[in-house]
């Protein structure tokens, strides 16, 4: 008999910096209060301390630096059946949690979840496949941003899958830590489904967009040897020709967009090995 999905297995757990409040919550959701939801904030801090007095809302206080690791930290205390990952700069929409129960409930063998995310003007904020997909391919997983997404966490945990720690801001290489998890779980054959439903909207700009070509080819470098081992070179190709295609580089910038890429490739090579 398979397991039912309620609301109350939901625990969505945020990633924050140097808070000594909760109110930051009032704002990820605005129409109901926060405490209605399962939180678990890691506080990353070397000076404040973060205190929660509800009982919905657990509050861990770390001295560590790195978006991964607070996102390995909530991982690892998660009590949660369904859990959310979310930065502290989202605004929840009203309904989430049931778009969210209902999801699990119809693909209950679904190890991630992925959701659309809106902008400030209500336009979804990327090009999003027009329904829902049951098996996403590498290149949806290349496109998905951390708060889109939602875990089972007895299928994760099972799989010992947790985030690369050397991707993600604060880490060695600022981005890609979405696409590497997401990468292991499918590499063990575990299913990864896209929902296009709308449960978050987030207004500023991701940090992929706001990184310049120099920036953004370094980590593809070390991000597609990390994924894709010797084929590193192929997969940042066919990133070029699609930048190219979107007019997001001109030609005149391949040159400097490979020699970045091939950078980020020895400077990942050296960090495997353990030469950081």
């Amino acid at each position: 008999m398979k397991e039912i999905y309620l609301i109350t297995d939901i625990e969505i757990l945020i990633s924050t910096k140097n808070r000594d409040s909760l109110d930051f919550l009032m704002d990820m959701f605005p129409f109901k209060h926060f405490s209605n939801f399962n939180l678990l904030i890691i506080n990353q801090s070397e000076s404040e301390i973060l205190v929660s007095e509800y009982d919905s809302v657990r509050v861990i206080n770390s001295n560590e630096r790195g978006l991964s690791k607070s996102r390995n930290l909530a991982l690892d205390n998660a009590i949660g059946k369904i859990l959310v990952i979310a930065d502290d700069d989202i605004v929840y929409q009203e309904g989430f949690t049931s778009k969210i129960m209902n999801a699990y409930n119809k693909f209950p063998q679904a190890t991630v979840i992925i959701f659309s995310v809106i902008n400030s003007n209500r336009d979804l904020i990327k090009k999003y496949p027009s329904s829902s997909k049951v098996n996403l391919n590498i290149f949806d997983i290349l496109n998905v941003s951390s708060i889109e997404m939602t875990l089972n966490k007895a299928i994760v945990d099972a799989s010992n899958i947790r985030f690369d720690e050397s991707f993600g801001l604060g880490g060695t290489f600022e981005m890609g830590e979405e696409a590497v998890f997401l990468s292991d779980l499918k590499e063990i054959h575990q299913q990864l489904v896209f929902d296009s439903q709308i449960i978050v909207m987030h207004e500023s700009q991701t940090s992929s967009e706001k990184k310049n070509i120099t920036d953004k080819y370094y980590i593809q470098g070390a991000l597609f040897s990390r994924i894709f081992k010797n084929k590193y070179i192929f997969w940042i190709f066919i990133k070029l020709f699609f930048d190219l295609k979107q007019k997001k580089i001109r030609l005149k910038n391949i040159k400097t967009a490979l020699k970045s890429a091939k950078r980020g490739h020895e400077k990942f090579e050296m960090t495997k090995y353990g030469n950081k």
